[in-house]
């Protein structure tokens, strides 16, 4: 079935003015193309003159461009990535050849670097070079007038290239400039590329400051704009052929780059057909050590078992800033940081890497105190929320990236990297790239990749989040296997309940930054100190204040519990779910908290349902009942239903 298409007619208002500014700019160009010569263009073009020059605008131009890659690409980096007083201004000097008159371009260039300019003494006494009238004038000019067109469309594509790249690049162990020219120049080649177009283009058409500054030299520095200045004087139709010669080259340039020249990252592999997800595409039959790992533990790759068995790692970190806490842990401990958003978990991990100004982590890993080092050199691991897989490699070469940057050979690296893959089951994706993978086939890529860099202290952002319920439980399995092992600590950010209590040893309960509660699963799940912990573990949490008669609730109402508490503390009382009875009509007997309400939500959690019950007299509420039960009180959307639970259901968590 077609799709039907809906057509915007434009105003008159604005048509009109569009269409002549179509024309205006389209005129001239139809005018060169009509009073071209036709049949003595190749008597024109071919001309030694015509030659010479064109052979001498293209040595310029590409010596021009080399210099603007050399000293551009630099600068596009230092203006999107660091932050320093006065960038406004280095952008400004960065934009003015672009504004400012390719004559008077010519004339800052004879003060500088002429003769009597500035470094023009300097420059022939000590080198020996004069640039002015010299080949090299002219590509100096060049380069002054098109570089900018080079940083301008690098800048914006290194803006639009997210960080986290980078930075997981770092955390792998590669060095600044080895991310640079491995991640960062391949992810953003598009914006290169076009940028490099535009400044060559520039380049080979350049007049003003070159006629300005090097002069009109046959065969030195008349390059062929110079050229076709001398034939409008004597030969105006030679100029016009020469003019459609730089014009061809100049569309040619522009239908090549089909736009792109504000230079936004693309991924190579975004064209790709999708491929079938973890659930439409299964793995191929496990082989016979992936079988005997479904009932232990499977083998560790030799390279990184090796690495784990060489050391342990203790972790000592005392965090300030946003984050306030001291957190201490012994090799092997998997600690699950727990929240609700803006708590300070993602911040606290950025920290320990030492890529956050918000918080800054004094960190020991052992004997070695690392807070100094940077983030490449600290050998801590993290997989972000994202996963950050590079777009422009495979899986393979993903996995291999951290221990090829630590110096392992690369056959090495990618037989490690291959085991790690076929560990968390996904060794037969190893050679595609992640445009081709599901979300749950490159989290699970991504977390090999960690693995793989031998790390101390292993971060995982909410590894396990992109993954099918089937693919977290064994996934969950190998790196549960994988963390019994591990010689470092290993923080997990999670908002899974099962997650924290299958894989934690302990769990670190963040509010505002802060340590709100740092204990085992088991007493965090009984005794939780936050609300949001609570209900993140299923269970109503009511936060208020002890009095004689039981528990004033911060939003409004009483509640009679067992156990006493001094009053006025303040205290969370903590409901399951299952402790909360559902009637159509107010219940006799025991139960001393009675409240109406009005049934909001129903939905099932496994074999039984969890109703959201409103409460004019009591916080929401929420009941987990059979389905039976609800079918033989007639439950829905809005019926009305009394409450009950009684006073010895009700745990109290001093705060």
């Amino acid at each position: 079935m077609s799709r039907l298409r809906t057509r915007t007619r434009p105003p008159v208002a604005l048509a009109l003015p569009a269409l002549l500014a179509v024309a205006f700019l389209l005129i001239p160009l139809i005018g060169i193309l009509v009073r071209t010569p036709w049949g003595d263009l190749g008597e024109h073009l071919g001309s030694p003159g015509v030659v010479e020059a064109l052979k001498l605008s293209l040595v310029v131009s590409l010596w021009a461009l080399g210099l603007s890659l050399v000293l551009g690409v630099p600068l596009a980096w230092l203006l999107a990535r660091v932050r320093f007083k006065g960038k406004a201004l280095v952008r400004s000097l960065v934009l003015l050849p672009m504004v400012l008159p390719p004559t008077v371009g010519g004339v800052a260039l004879l003060l500088g670097f002429g003769r009597r300019g500035l470094l023009g003494p300097w420059l022939e006494d000590s080198f020996g070079v004069t640039l002015p009238f010299h080949t090299s004038g002219a590509v100096v000019a060049a380069t002054f007038v098109a570089m900018p067109f080079l940083v301008i469309s690098l800048e914006g594509a290194l803006g639009g290239l997210k960080q986290s790249y980078e930075e997981t690049a770092a955390s792998l162990g590669a060095s600044p400039v080895r991310v640079f020219f491995t991640v960062t120049l391949p992810m953003v080649a598009p914006g290169l590329v076009a940028g490099a177009a535009l400044t060559w283009a520039r380049a080979l058409g350049e007049f003003g400051a070159t006629i300005t500054f090097a002069g009109n030299l046959p065969g030195t520095t008349q390059t062929l704009p110079l050229q076709v200045y001398l034939l409008l004087q004597d030969r105006p139709e030679a100029a016009t052929s020469v003019s459609l010669l730089l014009l061809a080259i100049a569309m040619g340039v522009l239908i090549a780059l089909r736009g792109r020249w504000t230079g936004t990252p693309v991924d190579r592999g975004a064209v790709t057909a999708p491929q079938p997800t973890a659930e439409e595409a299964p793995a191929p039959a496990p082989g016979p050590a992936e079988r005997s790992g479904a009932a232990g533990a499977l083998p560790a790759p030799k390279a990184a078992a090796h690495d784990a068995e060489s050391g342990h790692w203790p972790l000592h970190a005392t965090v300030t800033g946003f984050n306030r806490l001291t957190l201490e842990a012994e090799p092997g401990t998997t600690i699950a940081l727990v929240g609700e958003n803006g708590a300070g978990k993602t911040t606290l991990l950025r920290a320990l890497l030492g890529l956050t100004p918000r918080a800054h982590a004094d960190l020991r890993l052992g004997d070695a105190d690392v807070t100094a080092l940077p983030p490449h050199k600290r050998q801590v691991a993290w997989v972000p929320q994202d996963g950050a897989l590079f777009p422009h490699l495979s899986a393979l070469a993903n996995t291999a990236y951290g221990l090829r940057a630590r110096r392992v050979p690369r056959a090495d690296a990618r037989r490690e990297a291959q085991a790690w893959l076929d560990r968390l089951g996904v060794g037969h994706l190893a050679h595609r790239k992640p445009s081709q993978l599901s979300g749950g086939q490159a989290q699970r890529v991504a977390l090999a990749r960690a693995l793989a860099a031998r790390p101390r202290l292993l971060l995982l952002d909410e590894p396990l989040a992109a993954l099918d319920q089937t693919t977290r439980a064994h996934v969950r399995h190998t790196l549960r296997t994988h963390l019994a092992g591990f010689g470092g600590v290993c923080l997990i950010v999670t908002h899974d309940p099962v997650e924290a209590v299958s894989l934690a040893d302990r769990v670190l309960v963040l509010a505002d930054g802060r340590a709100l509660q740092d204990a085992p699963p088991a007493e965090v799940s009984r005794h939780p100190r936050s609300p949001w912990v609570a209900r993140m573990l299923g269970r109503n949490a009511w936060p208020g204040t002890a009095s004689a008669d039981g528990l004033a609730l911060a939003a409004g109402g009483r509640l009679v519990v067992a156990e006493a508490l001094p009053e006025g503390a303040e205290a969370l009382a903590i409901i399951a779910p299952e402790a909360v009875s559902v009637h159509r009509d107010r219940p006799g007997g025991s139960p001393r908290n009675v409240w109406p309400g009005t049934v909001r939500e129903i939905t099932a959690v496994g074999s039984r349902l969890r109703v959201l019950i409103s409460s004019a007299e009591a916080p929401d509420l929420v009941a987990e009942i059979t389905p039976v039960a609800a079918a033989e009180l007639g439950l829905a959307d809005g019926s009305a239903v009394w409450t009950s639970v009684k006073a010895t259901e009700v745990t109290l968590v001093r705060l």
